[in-house]
């Protein structure tokens, strides 16, 4: 794995440009064109493409642009038109905004964390903490979904792994606007750096979800700023991660994507088209179930994944 200790508290913003995906931890989307490429079996990819999640409009964009290009470049053997493949992918892939606003200086950083239940919100949020706590960072959970008790307690068990602070519920169906609150009190008492919010993962309707992040984020803002609003998607769900990332990118401001289950499944192109249909960044990606498996987006090992035999 990444060793997530590299970036440090008071590291240099480049610096985190060099912490990059594990190669094995892309082995599950390895299997994207595992035949042999030519001129003649291009055409072949938009159906896999199409298979893999991209979606009609981009998988018919990429595969017109791999023949314009590799005509133009004279690339023909499986091994030149893969080339061609993968820098596509990431001249499409690679964005200036995928890192963590981590920079700004205003103390204590807010991070909310949304998305529907069972995407990977909670353990995403225990990753991160420990990988920022590993990093120097002093961090603060706020356990703001209160309508599921087992959501409190999956928190709590991820604090205690990723030994941070945790503010929780005083009382079954606590106001989550009002836990959040105390979540950036708590960072702001004890001079924490970072408050990581999660929130409910209800989808009754956008009204419903509009009102409830509405409120904590006018709760949290009495006191502090929010940095991020991280939607946790499940790429194994295909097409209908992209309804997601529409009903919650409409009502939450989301300013990146965490794409979880990136190990196991062949779909990864739900990435592709997410950040391009909704010009969002991914910004992490989850690689498996332990404490450490997860890491920062890059678009040059994901596109290399894709492509390999």
């Amino acid at each position: 794995m990444v060793d997530f200790k590299f970036w440090r508290k008071g590291a240099k913003e480049d610096e985190l440009a060099e912490v990059e995906l594990p190669k094995r931890d892309l082995s599950g989307i390895r299997s994207l064109f595992p035949g042999e490429m030519s001129s003649d079996s291009i055409q072949d990819l938009e159906d896999i493409l199409l298979m893999a999640d991209f979606g009609f409009q981009a998988s018919e964009q990429i595969v017109t642009q791999l023949k314009s290009r590799a005509n133009k470049l004279g690339a023909t053997t499986d091994a030149e038109l893969r080339l061609v493949l993968k820098d596509l992918l990431v001249e499409y892939l690679q964005r200036e905004d995928a890192k963590l606003n981590l920079t700004s200086g205003k103390l204590p950083y807010v991070f909310l964390v949304v998305g529907v239940n069972g995407a990977g919100k909670t353990t995403t949020i225990g990753k991160l903490g420990r990988w920022l706590s590993d990093g120097g960072w002093k961090v603060v959970l706020g356990a703001a979904d209160t309508f599921r008790a087992a959501a409190v307690d999956q928190l709590a068990t991820w604090a205690k792994r990723a030994e941070t602070d945790l503010v929780s519920s005083e009382k079954a169906g606590q106001d989550p606007a009002s836990v959040a609150y105390q979540t950036v009190a708590r960072a702001i008492e004890t001079d924490a750096d970072i408050a990581i919010i999660d929130t409910a993962g209800r989808l009754q309707s956008k009204k419903d979800l509009m009102d409830e992040l509405g409120k904590i984020r006018r709760a949290v803002e009495k006191i502090a700023q929010v940095d991020e609003v991280l939607l946790v998607i499940d790429s194994t769900t295909g097409q209908n991660a992209l309804s997601q990332a529409r009903a919650f990118s409409e009502v939450a401001d989301v300013t990146g994507m965490v794409l979880t289950k990136l190990d196991g499944t062949a779909k990864g192109g739900v990435l592709y088209a997410i950040q391009q249909e909704f010009d969002i960044p991914v910004k992490l990606v989850g690689v498996g179930e332990g404490i450490n498996d997860f890491a920062f987006f890059s678009a040059e090992q994901f596109a290399r994944g894709l492509v390999a035999r």
